[in-house]
């Protein structure tokens, strides 16, 4: 007989969030086959920037002559960065799951849920299968590392981002397949601890999906500071006894230790035999939602990695206070606001941007005005020796503005260099307000001789700009 709660949550990462105390007279229960707190907190977001951390500070330390300070890095303590890394999500992952079992409405559910019908799951854990059934159901089940099909890659010794944290050395050498945000963030982390980094992508640059003129500069000191190969792809992995072999695209080989995937995510919605309950996907394999993230099938919604939208942790977590506000209040739905997601990519240099790139305006028929600030243009930036011919992680550095000539305002904003996570937070005000590039640029003092300078100038650069016409 089925067990039946008023909602149950398939996956404890951002569908988490959903349940405060406000569900306090509902019944409730939460499943998960995994580590509780999901990709974010486990294998993803929080620990990959506690090494990316360690990292910066490693490079900063190979600087510090350049600027005089006699400072020097002579490698990392592995086990020791790893073991921080894992103790702080483990501490994390517990308090989450320890906070959860004192809420009495709270059931938490180990196991693999599938949908047998409508609002109706069967859960298997290590006590047998359970069938649970509720009259609203939330599916933020995310997503999964992807393997290509190449050859002998899965016989070989490989990670992906989700094990490779938990590796029990470092090995001399290593190839990356990928040249996405998680294929760059990991390159900088293992090149700066010592290992002999290749990464391989099939496109014309690395971070392809960002504006052409920072990714062109990014990929450029990617080469300076490990491997890059581009416009090839791997054929065929062989694992002899001094390491693996990967044979590329263009007859040439790579000789390797260890081999991290990074070539995508797939959305885990194929696992819950979800067109049992009527819910449909797309072609992509994402879980179909409408503006207020229900599904095609009654009573059910979906948030995160395993539905449409985009693959990022803050988009999850403002699904899921969407969800939280209609399952509370189903007589005033709100919907989710897609229309401004940020984006960061913590590798070294690192980048941020928002809104659309210039290719992209142009495509859609905007008459775009862009303005440019290089950091070497700003005190700070001679701080940072940011110049052309200076060297290190800023040297480059950009942040590029875009408006509508028509009407004034930003449609995007990109920035390369250091801090350009935390630069881009008032340009990410700026275009999801719609606020004009003017009022942004000279409608508040900037300090000096702050780094955000280097964003007054880019929108300073704008204005002129706009005005010439």
């Amino acid at each position: 007989m089925s067990d039946h709660y008023d909602v149950v949550v398939l996956g404890a990462g951002s569908g988490n969030m959903v349940i405060d105390e406000r569900f306090a007279t509902q019944r409730v229960a939460i499943v998960e086959s995994g580590d509780f707190g999901g990709t974010c907190l486990n294998r993803g977001c929080i620990p990959s920037k506690m090494l990316v951390h360690t990292a910066d500070l490693v490079r900063a330390a190979q600087r510090g002559p350049a600027l005089g300070a006699r400072t020097s890095a002579a490698g990392v303590d592995w086990p020791a960065v790893r073991d921080r890394v894992l103790a702080r999500i483990g501490s994390e992952r517990d308090e989450g799951e320890q906070g959860r079992d004192e809420d009495e409405y709270v059931d938490r559910i180990r196991g693999i849920a599938r949908f047998v019908g409508e609002r109706r799951l069967v859960v298997t854990g290590a006590d047998g299968e359970r069938e649970i059934s509720a009259d609203q159901v939330v599916v933020a089940t995310g997503s999964r590392p992807q393997l290509p099909p190449v050859e002998g890659l899965e016989q070989s010794p490989h990670h992906t981002s989700d094990t490779v944290m938990h590796l029990a050395a470092l090995p001399r050498r290593m190839a990356i397949l990928g040249g996405g945000y998680v294929g760059c963030e990991f390159a900088h982390v293992f090149s700066a601890f010592g290992v002999e980094v290749t990464q391989i992508e099939s496109g014309p640059r690395l971070l392809n999906g960002q504006d052409e003129e920072l990714a062109e500069r990014f990929t450029t000191a990617a080469g300076e500071q490990w491997t890059v190969r581009l416009g090839v792809e791997a054929e065929r992995v062989v694992t002899e006894a001094g390491g693996v072999r990967m044979e590329l695209s263009d007859g040439s080989a790579v000789e390797t230790d260890l081999i991290l995937v990074a070539t995508g995510r797939v959305p885990n919605g194929d696992l819950l035999d979800l067109e049992r309950a009527g819910i449909e996907v797309d072609d992509d394999g994402l879980v179909v939602v409408d503006a207020e993230q229900r599904t095609t099938a009654a009573g059910v919604w979906a948030l995160g990695d395993v539905c449409q939208g985009a693959p990022l942790k803050h988009v999850a977590n403002h699904e899921a206070r969407v969800v939280q506000h209609n399952l509370l209040h189903p007589e005033g739905l709100r919907r989710s606001d897609h229309r401004t997601i940020p984006n960061a990519v913590f590798s070294h240099p690192p980048l941020a941007a928002v809104g659309l790139t210039e290719e992209q305006a142009r495509e859609e028929g905007v008459e775009v005005a862009v303005g440019r600030a290089e950091y070497a243009g700003t005190a700070y930036g001679w701080a940072l020796q940011a110049g052309p011919d200076d060297q290190g992680p800023d040297a480059g550095g950009l942040v590029k503005v875009i408006a509508d000539r028509a009407t004034g305002r930003l449609v995007g904003a990109h920035l390369l260099g250091v801090q350009a996570s935390t630069l881009v937070q008032p340009l990410i005000q700026a275009v999801a307000a719609g606020t004009p590039a003017r009022e942004v640029a000279r409608g508040q003092y900037w300090i000096h001789p702050a780094l955000t300078e280097v964003v007054e100038g880019a929108l300073n650069d704008l204005v002129d700009r706009l005005d010439e016409d």
